[in-house]
């Protein structure tokens, strides 16, 4: 049997490896193995006039549930590039009279750059845009018969709203665009904003003005370039693209990259859920309600530079007689990824914020997250806090480890003086050491399986403060303005490399020097990536290792083991 701690250190190793392949696959513009990520982002080069404007033609590429593809109609003149501003408390929308869609989109109450940064000017964050480098925007339309035109996203539309401002003591603004009679419908769109709300209830009105019947679909999208967000570094991403859920098949992300190959795999057809567009710390969703049938459909636009990419769901209007109206009912989400808000605007919607296959875990410590804030009202000492309480819940599994790492330090001089006397016997010198090991009555593997055991909920926390919307701005203390963010001073991933290499320090020495000096810089390269690291992630760690090294040193001297740092021969 060989040395069981050179397979600790291959687990290590092992990890790390994934943690390389990951980024190497992501560099070289394939989707990630192991970790959820999205792929390199199309390169965004200068756009031709009106390349903001979204084609209409094969956009939706959907009629009825089941039925060929049916364009819209791309006849209709289109209208001058209007647009209408109307401001919430923490909405600034912009609207365009193309089709009475939104194209912009300020987040009022979160800012474009992040405090760390070295522009400390305050600007509201910009969700949805249109402009030349980068596209966002949520449109709606109508579809008919093959052959037939009707009102489309491309459709000139009048506001006919007088209010464009949600005034003091007011709660409610509503802001309404008109169609003009085209292929002898209507369309009126209605969107009611509310205080405090990033939930926008759009209802769609459908008049039959002509004098024949008319069976009319309504197609929802939400359409965007594949550049990336804020806060991403080469050393981690988080997913950006589309996003479709169902109760049948739960959350299902789409890459840009599959919908390019025309590999996108997602449920067609259904009649709860929603489709997102999602992006790190935000989304937006265009929502139905329960039981309303509905086809889905993602697909990359035609002749666009950069690359966009629509995602959507198209529905029955039903059959109106002439002069007969119908308004369905639809609502449209815009704004950030903030668990308990988007719990309770649809069922599923909170999976926008992607936890990853730990979801399970990261759900809960999210919670417990947050109760710890609602204390001490700040998401520092939260973490710092948080952490403190796992460290407690796995005390004793810990102690296990260390104490199994103490009695392989105590005997760790044996090893050495026996592996040197034998070394040119390696059978003989793997009886010895088994031989020590049942005297001392030391199991190799004892430091291991615990911790083993707890990697799943750091992995899982990780993921809770990459991911959550709270974190963003958020100050901690002194110099730390934004958690989000990598420590501007370098002074928190500095200090985390120094706790990371008194940790090592305390472990035994491997017997190897070669593992023995890989069990060195492997900690030392994963400190260097936390220099990149937001810094609530390297606070949780500092905290981590900090308490580690207390336990640590507490279990040494509790049973009588010299605390003293074990360091390897570099020369």
């Amino acid at each position: 049997m060989t040395d069981i701690r050179r397979s600790i250190l291959w687990v290590i190793f092992g990890f790390s490896m994934v943690l390389i392949w990951d980024k190497w696959q992501l560099h070289n513009g394939h989707p990630a193995t192991f970790f959820p990520q999205s792929p390199t982002p199309a390169a965004v080069a200068p756009a031709p006039a009106g390349a903001g404007d979204v084609p209409s033609a094969t956009a939706l590429g959907g009629a009825a549930p089941g039925a060929g593809v049916a364009a819209v109609g791309t006849t209709q003149t289109a209208a001058p590039r209007e647009t209408r501003v109307v401001s919430t408390d923490v909405l600034k929308l912009t609207f365009d009279l193309e089709g009475g869609s939104l194209v912009g989109a300020d987040l009022l109450a979160h800012q474009e750059a992040t405090l760390s940064s070295k522009n400390q000017a305050v600007k509201p964050l910009t969700l949805l845009t249109q402009g030349a480098n980068h596209v966002y925007v949520a449109q709606s339309g109508l579809i008919g018969v093959p052959g037939t035109t009707l009102p489309t996203h491309k459709t000139p539309m009048t506001m006919v709203s007088a209010d464009t401002t949600l005034q003091d003591g007011q709660d409610t603004l509503v802001v309404r665009f008109e169609s003009a009679d085209v292929g002898g419908a209507k369309l009126v769109k209605t969107y009611t904003l509310r205080r405090g709300e990033y939930l926008i209830p759009v209802t769609h009105e459908v008049i039959n003005t002509g004098t024949t019947a008319l069976s009319p679909q309504l197609y929802l999208q939400l359409v965007r370039d594949a550049s990336k967000g804020e806060n991403e570094t080469p050393f981690y991403s988080t997913f950006t693209g589309p996003a479709v859920f169902t109760q049948a098949a739960k959350y299902q992300k789409i890459e840009f990259a599959d919908i390019e190959k025309g590999k996108a795999d997602f449920i067609k057809v259904a009649s709860d859920g929603y489709v997102a567009m999602v992006q790190h710390y935000f989304a937006s969703a265009w929502l139905l309600g329960d039981g309303v049938e509905r086809e889905h459909f993602a697909r990359r636009l035609p002749d666009t530079n950069p690359a966009l990419y629509s995602v959507g769901m198209i529905t029955a209007v039903g059959t109106l007689t002439p002069g007969q109206s119908k308004a369905l009912e639809t609502r449209l989400f815009v704004g950030p990824q903030a668990e308990k808000v988007l719990e309770q605007v649809a069922p599923g919607l909170e999976l926008v914020k992607d936890y990853g296959w730990l979801t399970m875990l990261a759900k809960p410590l999210y919670w417990l997250l947050e109760k710890i804030h609602g204390f001490v009202a700040n998401w520092g000492w939260a973490i710092v806090l948080l952490v403190v309480l796992l460290k407690a819940a796995f005390y004793w599994l810990n102690a296990m480890a260390y104490r199994s790492m103490a009695k392989m330090k105590a005997i760790n001089p044996r090893i050495t003086e026996m592996r040197e006397r034998l070394k040119d016997n390696p059978q003989q010198m793997q009886m010895e050491m088994m031989k020590i090991y049942r005297e001392e009555k030391v199991n190799p593997m004892g430091g291991c399986f615990p911790i083993m055991i707890q990697i799943p909920v750091f992995i899982a926390l990780y993921w809770v403060l990459l991911s959550s919307v709270e974190m963003r701005n958020a100050p901690w203390a002194l110099w730390i303005t934004d958690l989000s963010s990598p420590d501007p001073w370098y002074i928190l991933p500095l200090v985390m490399a120094v706790t990371t290499m008194i940790q090592t320090a305390l472990n035994p020495l491997p017997p190897d020097p070669l593992q023995a000096k890989l069990m060195w810089f492997m900690p030392l390269a994963f400190s260097v990536m936390f220099f990149f690291f937001p810094s609530g992630l390297v606070l949780y760690w500092i905290t981590n290792n900090v308490l580690t090294i207390a336990q640590q040193a507490y279990i040494n001297h509790s049973m009588g083991v010299p605390l003293k740092f074990s360091m390897p021969k570099f020369k």
